[in-house]
Formats: structure tokens, C-alpha cells, sequence
């Protein structure tokens, strides 16, 4: 039986019967022949195997040629029979059947005329007509003969050639419509990794809330579990793969109790590592990419049926801009809203290019349209999310595509050209500012390349745009920099920031630093610790390098720090901005910050967590406080107020402080 199904989007296999010749002449049959399958619709029929010695054709009844897809002439000029007795005489006589016999009776023994048409065969009846048909049967391979069918539809060619002609050509699929794969099952859903695959998590839930499927929070009523996977780093990986084995005992579990459960791993791990997964791991049922959620409906149908399916074709254009996603927290305060998707800078030692594909932005329409969603809903901070956030490039309005391209920050380069035309950042964030005055607006994560003077300002000017940037410079080291291809020196970064202080006063800033990349000596690793010292970061995250395959560093440079000096070279990094933070923040003792109330703390039910203006966590009493307003009664502020909070001591992850009053996100601007 042969099943065969959209390439690259599910796996199936085509397997061959043994050779119906070898029984007859009473041979051992060989074991089944898998040959893997791709192509349009799922087709059933009776299989020939031809061998040459180069290739496997597989000719049909019809006499089509499935590598060729062409049909053989409807009649051929018989040949001369080879001498009797010999394996090609035999064979001749098992395909003419009686038919062969019947003719040469009417000529009397001789072979009919070159000139004359091939007598007419009689129509078999079933399969009592094979002469192995006995054989067959007594192998369990044919059933007895049965009453005659009706025509079921076209031939095999015709079916293949219309299937073949409905499918697209290579690109992404097109959306599965809400219920053209209608579910019942109960989903759980895993986040690993950043922010973009929290926001992920939202848009694939709300796919397949529209199909029909419920969502579960306990991981012994679901019907499909679906891990959204980060591939960045190795460690990342492991946890997936780590967390694969506890499932594989669930599954097994519910094997034996006759309960269906279907497992799917979704995002950068699926796109990087597809063939792996699916085959080291077979209790996976699917695998979809960043840009194949919308497939995720055929792709449990299919799984469904017993069979795997992937899906990881990468989209030079979705954006998932039509689907407003599902907020996973209900009543949260805070939210995620991806403003583009992908990465064209190409960092040496980066994967997201080859996960997440090319940089395309969301129509602004779009994003406003979300962002206005969320404040009805009560959400009081929007973070904007994309690989590269402030390059963003909204080219959906027709009257700015000639725009020109913005300048670059000074001391600042691309490997690419620079691109011109479209609504650029600044004005997007322009637009979501506007939306409610009383919404923060986050950012994350930017290149400092694209810090313009005018989102500066508009950094600086607006009240609820948060005064914190996030800065990566991944090393200390020019030289190290140039091998990761990022486009700046150190001096030109250090201008950067001195820039940023003086045009938003007050600002804080995070970064990202790899320890251990591609050749960096001893001398490089000091650098990078002076810089931390020079900057003094209030955040900041330091990983260790990890090689990843695809990107230039894997194919052209060496790993040749051992992981002893990696590990060392980072407790170092952490100590030192541990050390730096937690004086950045001192300074904030005695002042006033103002602070979105999260909710409880985790350590003290007694004490609440919230977030500054900086994105630093503020620890307070859950007290009864006055209302800035002028309300003379005490009120206990809830999750999305917003209060003062004194600062009266700090460390280098938090600030604690006392709870002052309850305000509000204007009037608190108007006081400063």
C-alpha cells in the first residue's frame, strides 16, 4: 500500500509487497522494502517493483511510469517469443496468461503475424484469473475472489496528475481555514526560551481555540502536548530533550490504557533540528516551525490518523498579523505584542536567522489594533517584540516606500545594504505611545545600531515610554566583535552609550555578553570585564558560548576555548556585574520610584513585587495606603495599580522599599 502526502509537511512511507513471481516459483519472500514517500494526496493501489541498475521504477497497471509521469502508447507490436525453455519464455507466458495460449491455438502453434493487430485478451474476473493466485492466497496475501465492484473513481495517472496539479509549489502553506480540521481534544501548552516564543504560545492557542480545541492546565488531562522550544543554546535543547523522556513514560502509559496522546514540539528546536527529532525521538507526533503554526490543525488531523507530521518551511513574509493572540494569563497585566519576526544581521554566532528566517515587519494597523485590545482588556504594560525590534519596517503603506533609509548610529555598519522605504520605528512607537496614557511601552530586544535621534526623543519626551534600553554588546573586545560580526568597535559602543545618558537622563540600561566565543584570549576577556565596569549595567545576561550548526562560526571559525576557561571566564563576568549593579542601584536608596504592582511576592505572601520604570524588581509590604487621588479611605493596591514605592535598601537584582500611595501613570508625570 502506498500513502503518500505533502512534502515536508508529513512523514509516511511507501512499502512494497514481495515480488508475486517469487512465490509462484515458491522462493522465500524477502522481507518488505520502506521507501521514503512525498508527494500530493494518499493513494492506494497494487504495486510492480522493476529493478534496473540504477534505479527503482514503480510502473502501475496502467502502464504509467510514476518517475516520469507519462503514459506507455495504448497498443505495441508484439516481439518474437524467445526460444522454449528459457526463464524469458516463462516470464512472457506468466504475463500473456491463458489469453497467450488461446492465441496460439487459433494460429496453430506459430506466432501471429508482425502485420496483424494483438488478439483480443477476454476480460478477467477478479483474481481467479491469476495463475498465482493460489499461491497468493495461500500466503494470506489475497483474499478470496470477490463480487465484482463498481469503478471507484480515475485511474491512478489521472489521480496523481490532478493531485499533483492542486498542490502549491514550494512556500508557506496556506492558512487551514477555522474548522476545516475541527478538534475536541484538551491542549497543553510549554513555554521554554524568550519573550517571542511566550508571545508564540498566544498566537498557536489562539489557532487552535479557533478549531475547536480546549486548553488544559494539568498535564494528565491533555490529549496534545505541544513544547515550544528555544534554540539558541545548547542547554536549551537539553532541557527539551530532557523533558521528552519524562513524556515518553506518559505516553507508553496511555499506549497501554488505549488513551490517544499526541506530542508536538513547535519553534526554533523543530526548525533546527526536524529530521532529529522525528527520528531519535518516535513518540513525537509533529514538528512546526515559527512560521507553520497556522498548519498546526492539518497537522494534528494528520497526526490523528497515526502518522507523523512536520511542517518547518520558512515564510519571507508571515507575520501572523490577522491573528490577535490569546493572552495565556487571564487578567495579567502586562503582555507581549511581536512586532516583526526574524533577523537579517547575520552574527557569526547566532542561529536565529536559520529558525526564524528573514527579517519582515507587521503592518502598524495590525499592532495598533492589538495594542488597543489589550488596554480595553485592562493591560497596563506592552512590551513590543521582535529579533531585531528597532529595525523595523512596515512597507504595507504605499506612500512611504520610497522613503529614504535611516542613518545608521554613528561608528555603526550592516553586512547588507541599507534598506530604504517604509514606516520606520520611531513612528510606531510614536503611534502605540499615544494609545493610553496610562499603558507602559517596553521594547526588547533592539541592535545599537538602530538607536536614531528621534526615538531617542521620543524615549525622553513621552511619560509612559519606560526610560530603560536594552544595549547588547556580546564582548568588550573589537577584536572579538569583528569576529562575531556585529558591526562596531568598542569605542564606537561606548559612544553609544554616553549619547543615550545624555539624551535620556536617568536611563537604565541591560546587555548581553557571550563569555568563551571563537578565539578570544585572556586580554579580550579583561576587556570585556572592563567594559562592564565602565557601563555598569542595571541588567544584564551572560551565557556562555555554544556553537551552533548553520551559522558562519560553526563553518568558519574554531571552538577553541575549553569549557573549564568558558565556565571560569563566566563566574568572573557575573561576579563583576553583580558588583556593578548592585552599586547602580544603590544609588536609588532614598528615592521614589514608581512601580506596576505584579502581584505577591514569591518568597513573603505578606509583601507584594512590582517593576520600575527601569524594569528593576521593587519588594514592598502589602499594606493599606492613601489614594493620591484624595480619597480619605485606605485601599490595598491590587495587581495593575500603580503605586510609590521609597527605595530603602538594594542588591544588584532588587529593591526594597515601602509603600507610599497609590497613583497613577499621568499624575505621577506631572509631579516629577
Amino acid at each position: 500500500m502506498a500513502v503518500l502526502s505533502v512534502s515536508g509537511l508529513s512523514v509516511s512511507r511507501l512499502r512494497l509487497l514481495p515480488s508475486a513471481r517469487g512465490l509462484r516459483r515458491g522462493c522465500r519472500a524477502p522481507p518488505p522494502r520502506e521507501v521514503q514517500a512525498s508527494g500530493t494526496a494518499r493513494v492506494c493501489g497494487s504495486l510492480r517493483r522493476r529493478r534496473s541498475s540504477t534505479e527503482h521504477r514503480l510502473r502501475y497497471r496502467h502502464g504509467t511510469s510514476l518517475r516520469r509521469g507519462r503514459a506507455r502508447p495504448p497498443a505495441r507490436r508484439p516481439r518474437a517469443p524467445p526460444a522454449t525453455g528459457t526463464a524469458a519464455a516463462r516470464n512472457l507466458a506468466l504475463r500473456a496468461g491463458p489469453a497467450a495460449g488461446t492465441a496460439s491455438a487459433a494460429h496453430g502453434g506459430a506466432a501471429p503475424s508482425p502485420l496483424e493487430p494483438p488478439p483480443a485478451r477476454p476480460r478477467r474476473r477478479g483474481r481467479a484469473m491469476l495463475p498465482w493466485g493460489p499461491a497468493l492466497r495461500a500466503a494470506g496475501l489475497l483474499r478470496s475472489a470477490a463480487p465484482r465492484r463498481a469503478p471507484c473513481g480515475p485511474d491512478l495517472p489521472r489521480f496523481l496528475r490532478g493531485a499533483a496539479a492542486a498542490v502549491p509549489g514550494p512556500g508557506p502553506q496556506p492558512e487551514s481555514q477555522p474548522g476545516s480540521f475541527p478538534g475536541t481534544g484538551k491542549v497543553y501548552l510549554e513555554t521554554y526560551g524568550c519573550q517571542m516564543n511566550v508571545n508564540d504560545t498566544e498566537v498557536a492557542w489562539a489557532i487552535l481555540q479557533k478549531n475547536g480545541y480546549t486548553r488544559t492546565k494539568e498535564l494528565d488531562e491533555a490529549d496534545v502536548i505541544l513544547l515550544v522550544t528555544c534554540s539558541v543554546r545548547e542547554k536549551a535543547e537539553q532541557a527539551i530533550w530532557n523533558r521528552l523522556q519524562h513524556l515518553k513514560a506518559l505516553k507508553a502509559q496511555r499506549q497501554r490504557a488505549r488513551l490517544p496522546l499526541r506530542i508536538g514540539i513547535l519553534g526554533c528546536m523543530a526548525e533546527r533540528l526536524k529530521e532529529e527529532i522525528l527520528h531519535r525521538e518516535k513518540l513525537v507526533d509533529i514538528v512546526a516551525g515559527p512560521d507553520a503554526y497556522r498548519d498546526l490543525p492539518r497537522l494534528l488531523a494528520v497526526a490523528e490518523s497515526g502518522q507523523q507530521a512536520a511542517n518547518v518551511l520558512l515564510s519571507l513574509d508571515e507575520t501572523y498579523a490577522d491573528i490577535l493572540p490569546v493572552q495565556t494569563s487571564a487578567g495579567g497585566t502586562t503582555a507581549f505584542v511581536s512586532i516583526m519576526r526574524g533577523c537579517d544581521n547575520m552574527c557569526s554566532y547566532c542561529i536565529v536567522p536559520f529558525t526564524r528566517g528573514r527579517e519582515r515587519s507587521r503592518p502598524i494597523a495590525s499592532i495598533l489594533q492589538e495594542v488597543r485590545m489589550l488596554s480595553d482588556q485592562g493591560v497596563k504594560e506592552v512590551t513590543l517584540l521582535g529579533q531585531n525590534v528597532n529595525s523595523f519596517r512596515d512597507m504595507s503603506v504605499v506612500q512611504f516606500q520610497s522613503a529614504a533609509a535611516p542613518v545608521l548610529s554613528r561608528g555603526f555598519s550592516t553586512i547588507y545594504k541599507a534598506k530604504p522605504g517604509g514606516l520606520r520605528f520611531a513612528h510606531l512607537l510614536d503611534q502605540v505611545s499615544r494609545i493610553d496614557p496610562e499603558m507602559r511601552i517596553r521594547f526588547t530586544s533592539p541592535h545599537p545600531k538602530d538607536f536614531p535621534d528621534e526615538v531617542l526623543q521620543l524615549i525622553q519626551e513621552r511619560p509612559n515610554i519606560c526610560k530603560q534600553l536594552h544595549l547588547p554588546a556580546q564582548s568588550g573586545s573589537t577584536r572579538v566583535l569583528e569576529a562575531m560580526r556585529r558591526g562596531y568597535t568598542r569605542e564606537a559602543y561606548l559612544e553609544l552609550v554616553h549619547h543615550v545618558r545624555d539624551s535620556i537622563p536617568g536611563v537604565s540600561l541591560s546587555s548581553d555578553f557571550i563569555a568563551g566565543f571563537c578565539g578570544e584570549t585572556e586580554e579580550d576577556h579583561q576587556q570585556t570585564v572592563s567594559l562592564l565596569q565602565e557601563v555598569r549595567y542595571n541588567i544584564g545576561f551572560l551565557f556562555a558560548y555554544s556553537m551552533r550548526q548553520k551559522t558562519r562560526a560553526y563553518h568558519r571559525l574554531q571552538d577553541d576555548v575549553p569549557a573549564a576557561i568558558k565556565k571560569r571566564r563566566l563566574e568572573e563576568l557575573i561576579a563583576v556585574f553583580r558588583e556593578e549593579a548592585a552599586r547602580a542601584n544603590k544609588a536609588m536608596v532614598g528615592q521614589s520610584q514608581l512601580v506596576l504592582v505584579e502581584g505577591p511576592s514569591k518568597r513573603s505572601a505578606s509583601e507584594l513585587c512590582g517593576r520600575n520604570d527601569g524594569n528593576i524588581k521593587v519588594i514592598f509590604p502589602d499594606a493599606e495606603i492613601e489614594d493620591a487621588a484624595g480619597c480619605k479611605a485606605l485601599v490595598r493596591a491590587q495587581p495593575g495599580d500603580y503605586v510609590l514605592v521609597k527605595v530603602t535598601s538594594a542588591s544588584s537584582q532588587t529593591l526594597k522599599g515601602v509603600l507610599l500611595c497609590r497613583t497613577t501613570l499621568s499624575r505621577s508625570a506631572a509631579c516629577r
